[in-house]
């Protein structure tokens, strides 16, 4: 007997490896009847495998899955109340358009005229009723995309799944579908659940997004909480352009960056409180009169984008800041700054500093991240004891040679904070690494990692 919720779909707990490599890591997602939901993330972070579970298609490690209250985790895909509308459209190149978009209800054994109204009904809705005869690969790729989405729809499924359908269109056509899917969602009230990498797209089709990270969810709100409330730096800088700094938060209401105080709207942080602020681009306020500002830059470059001007600007205390304007400010030229209270957005630190597990080896060497390091003479230590590890971010050093480090990893994120970039290096084991440097790295690249003995902090575990 189906129960009572307002939620059609419900995500319990699902985790999901291949080998050793985590892909979903304890995800739990609640949707709303009638929701437009996005998952949204950089390539690899688990959002085409949650779908796929969603579908039936991949199955779970644990966890279980939901849909109008009953358990569907062990139900096959053809009996789920879901369609699914892949990337690649996934047509039968042998049938038209009308019988492409009749196949389901064909073998359901729908009675033919039920068939025909249907299939007329949804033709209407993705502006395709004078193609019914045609081929469907003499179909543009708009085209195809609106013949599987009318495919899925026909079906009138509970839960529409869409796995990156618009990627491969070009921009204009892309823009033109987030239109129409828009439109299709408000006109069909079915739940969506969308999969994209893209965020402008996910800001303007969604109601609710689910921001994922490497098989985490790193925040789930509204586009305008996701853009205007970012909960940590990776959604501050993965949604939209962003200037995230560190700063400390002097008192309620009022925080320091950027080697100056400002007055802010954040309360509840504490005092002398270490902080990253989030500042969009455009709503830094920038003039060429100094009086009046609250701080003075040299700006460094101004480039047209169309609908505004992006320029960085080099402030009086050695910060690089972007800034988006209507106005163009000619590189050199001294300029004054103001930063609104409300455009501040203070956000808690999710580390001040890399902590592990470790054990000392022997009194010169102890165990963490998966390998044994040199360490200063830890008297007070026998072997086999269990320790705490404290790195701090300015002392991990990367080289360009893999094999010069005392173990390797993958640069995973990168993060310019003013004067520095802000690093994490996920090592062969999946562990991260973070730090800070002067030094200019790529998503992607293979590097070695060292730390001096002396920058290795070893405390009792219950310390």
């Amino acid at each position: 007997m189906m129960k009572n919720t307002d939620n059609i779909i419900e995500i319990n707990h699902i985790s999901k490896s291949f080998g050793d490599k985590c892909i979903l890591n304890d995800v739990s997602i609640s949707v709303k009847r009638g929701e437009f939901l996005t998952l949204l993330g950089p390539s690899g972070c688990g959002k085409t495998t949650l779908l796929r579970i969603l579908a039936g298609f991949g199955t779970a490690d644990s966890g279980t899955v939901l849909i109008n209250g009953e358990d569907i985790t062990n139900v096959p895909p053809h009996e789920r109340p879901v369609n699914t509308v892949f990337q690649r459209y996934a047509l039968f190149p042998h049938l038209d358009v009308y019988e492409n978009i009749a196949f389901g209800l064909k073998l359901q054994k729908v009675p033919e005229d039920e068939i025909d109204r249907r299939v007329r009904k949804v033709l209407r809705m993705v502006s395709m009723t004078d193609y019914e005869d045609r081929d469907v690969e003499s179909l543009s790729g708009g085209q195809q995309q609106r013949v599987a989405i009318a495919r899925a729809i026909v079906n009138q499924p509970k839960v529409l799944l869409l796995d990156e359908p618009l990627s491969a269109l070009d921009l204009k056509m892309r823009k033109d579908m987030q239109i129409e899917l828009k439109e299709m969602h408000k006109q069909l009230g079915i739940t969506f659940v969308y999969v994209t990498h893209d965020q402008e797209e996910a800001l303007t089709l969604s109601d609710t997004i689910v921001v994922l990270d490497d098989g985490n969810i790193r925040q789930i709100g509204s586009p305008t909480d996701i853009y205007n409330e970012p909960q940590n730096a990776f959604v501050a800088d993965f949604i939209g352009e962003s200037n995230i700094l560190n700063g400390k938060m002097v008192k309620d209401r009022l925080v320091e960056f950027v080697g100056h105080q400002f007055e802010c709207v954040d309360e509840g942080f504490g005092e002398n409180v270490d902080v990253d602020v989030v500042v969009r681009p455009e709503d830094i306020y920038i003039m060429n009169k100094l009086e009046g500002a609250q701080l003075t830059a040299k700006v460094k470059s101004c480039t047209f984008k169309g609908v505004h001007y992006e320029m960085f600007v080099d402030t009086d205390k050695g910060y690089e800041l972007m800034i988006q304007d209507y106005n163009a400010f000619e590189p050199e030229s001294e300029v004054g700054l103001i930063i609104r209270p409300a455009d501040i957005q203070v956000m808690h630190k999710e580390r001040l500093r890399n902590t592990f597990e470790g054990e000392i080896v022997s009194e010169n060497k102890v165990k963490f991240l998966d390998e044994e390091w040199e360490c200063l003479p830890q008297t007070e230590f026998p072997s086999g004891t269990k320790v705490k590890i404290e790195v701090e971010f300015s002392s991990v050093d990367l080289i360009d040679h893999p094999e010069e480090g005392t173990i390797e990893g993958e640069v995973h994120f990168l993060l310019y904070k003013g004067d520095h970039y802000h690093l994490a290096v996920r090592t062969e084991h999946r562990e991260y690494i973070w730090l800070d440097t002067n030094d200019i790295w790529d998503k992607g690249d293979l590097v070695g990692i060292n730390i001096a003995p002396k920058d290795i902090k070893i405390t009792k575990c219950d310390e």
